[in-house]
């Protein structure tokens, strides 16, 4: 059983300008796919750039327990000898998979088409997530799952021994579910195909194609319909992880609050499924320049000289661009706090399902540090206090999310008083160098 360490207080007091370069870890979403699609190839897939947080690094252990030989290298540097779609073999132990909700419903996908069976468990917040929009879709192929009420973890899943292919319309925008549903169509005979209303980040797309899958996509009146062929055999790589652009958004957010900050954050995926953080942060007059612009590793990417931006405005989000940046709306509504005007962010009722309830992490936590909020199940509103605004000079509770810890870190650099976090550890799930790197920016950083 996953568990918790002790917490680990930590506190961001004021800090004077932010400068130098912010290497980010490798992208959190491509490193698990990356893992799982190399241990579904033939042969070995060669993996660089990964990122070793704990989430992909029980993701790594989850795809040595089904069979594949996994192995590092040196920082980053991994391989992974696959053994082929549909050639997982029962694990002998429970899958732990920690506090990764990626980790977790993209490998019961994967194993959802192979007679076998298999438990999955994760931490505490891990376990209060839901299951059942990956395991409703998954018993179309003929998968059973049995968990706890509520349809969460632990829970045990019991494969389809003769899977049948299956058309599937996503009922809410989440690439998580697409992607499990077209993992487990990898061995279904036949087609499936995935409809999505609104587009969501499409690393597994490019990915199967990359690894050789038959796979279209096209628009029509339904939405964005994906159409897999299975049993495919799938050809290792070589994938090159472009870093992260969540991981991103907080070293670009803090420089864009910290007066005097001009800081270079090289190499982050631009991904127009990902980059929603990044167009609404220019739409409030950010000061960020995208140079260089590439490709690595089939991912388009830049590097990022940001400014400090003391004009920024406030704005309405529009709600369709809620699935390009799920994640950033908690640092976002940071920025929103040190804009003026307000900040409406709708649409965002998924975030009340993420690591924590992040609406309302957020709404207390900036409410704590003297920031006015509106919300209701699908919007956050922030009403800003312009630049150096926030009275800051509260205690904010991560509820074991990383994505608040750093949220709540970052706003501490630029508020009147210190802001501090009851619990940073979770940090490390995604982001394990940031205390380290944010230090060597400039940043005042202290534990306990």
């Amino acid at each position: 059983m996953s568990g918790h360490g002790e917490a680990q207080p930590m506190t961001a007091r004021k800090s004077g300008p932010l400068s130098g370069t912010a290497a980010v870890p490798g992208d959190k979403s491509i490193s698990h796919r990356a893992l799982i699609f190399g241990a579904m190839a033939v042969g070995e897939t060669q993996i660089t750039g990964l990122l070793e947080g704990q989430d992909v690094l029980d993701t790594a252990k989850a795809m040595r327990a089904f069979g594949a030989e996994v192995t590092r290298h040196g920082l980053g540097d991994w391989s992974v000898h696959g053994v082929g779609v549909g050639g997982f073999r029962e694990p002998a132990d429970v899958i732990d998979c920690g506090n990764s909700g990626t980790g977790v419903r993209l490998i019961m996908g994967t194993m959802a088409t192979t007679a076998m069976t298999a438990t999955f468990t994760g931490d505490a917040s891990l376990r209060k997530r839901p299951m059942g929009r990956v395991t409703d879709p998954l018993s179309l192929f003929g998968t059973r799952a049995y968990g706890r009420q509520g349809g969460r973890l632990p829970m045990t899943v019991v494969g389809a021994a003769n899977p049948v292919p299956v058309r599937y319309a996503l009922p809410v925008a989440s690439a998580q579910v697409k992607s499990a549903v077209l993992l487990a169509g990898l061995n279904a005979p036949g087609e499936t195909v995935v409809i999505e209303r609104e587009p969501t980040r499409d690393h597994s797309e490019r990915m199967l194609l990359g690894f050789g899958a038959e796979l279209h996509v096209e628009k029509g009146t339904e939405g964005h319909i994906i159409t897999l062929k299975g049993r495919p055999e799938l050809r290792p790589q070589s994938v090159a992880v472009p870093r992260d652009p969540s991981s991103a958004a907080f070293p670009v957010c803090a420089a864009l609050i910290v007066e005097g900050s001009d800081i270079l954050v090289p190499g982050v995926s631009q991904n127009l499924t990902r980059n929603g953080l990044y167009i609404t942060l220019v739409e409030m007059g950010a000061e960020i320049d995208f140079q260089n612009p590439r490709e690595e590793g089939g991912e388009p990417v830049a590097d990022l000289r940001v400014r400090f931006s003391g004009n920024l405005k406030g704005i309405e989000v529009p709600p369709e661009r809620a699935p390009s940046m799920i994640d950033e709306y908690p640092i976002l509504s940071v920025v929103a706090a040190f804009a003026t005007g307000k900040t409406v962010m709708k649409g965002v009722k998924e975030l009340r399902v993420k690591e924590s309830d992040r609406i309302d992490a957020m709404a207390r936590g900036l409410e704590a540090c003297g920031v006015r909020i509106e919300e209701d199940e699908d919007t956050l509103i922030v009403h800003g206090m312009g630049a150096g605004g926030m009275p800051g000079g509260a205690t904010a509770a991560t509820h074991l999310d990383h994505r608040i810890a750093m949220s709540f870190l970052v706003a501490g650099m630029a508020a009147q008083k210190p802001v501090s976090v009851d619990d940073a550890s979770p940090i490390l799930t995604s982001f394990p160098i940031f205390e380290g790197l944010m230090k060597d920016l400039g940043a005042t950083l202290e534990r306990g």
